[in-house]
């Protein structure tokens, strides 16, 4: 069973924001996309930039320092310089609250 990481209340983060939460010693990115909450690894697979003040564009993120482009529902890698996938992490809303999963999606 999987441990569940407090994001925020539900409602506290906007669409279009994120904020980025440590889930054991990792850099969780959570961000609301028009009312869904998804979450990455923060960190580009290209060079390990942090990538969660990259320019939102739909459902995919764009990495600030070189324009890698990822999916945020699949991690997968749209463009490069990456070339790997990114790791995502489940959210849900539980009682109120936005939580994101210390598993990663398989």
């Amino acid at each position: 069973m999987s441990e569940w990481i407090e994001v925020g209340r539900a409602g506290s983060l906007a669409p279009g924001e994120h904020v980025v939460v440590d889930v054991d010693g990792i850099d969780v990115a959570v961000f609301n996309i028009e009312g869904e909450y998804l979450a990455i690894q923060d960190a580009c697979t290209h060079d390990g930039t942090e990538i969660a003040s990259g320019d939102l564009e739909g459902g995919e993120i764009v990495c600030p320092r070189h324009g890698a482009r990822f999916c945020l529902r699949t991690g997968k890698v749209l463009a490069p310089p990456a070339y790997e996938d990114i790791q995502t992490y489940p959210v849900r809303v539980h009682d109120g609250r936005i939580e994101v999963g210390a598993e990663t999606n398989s």
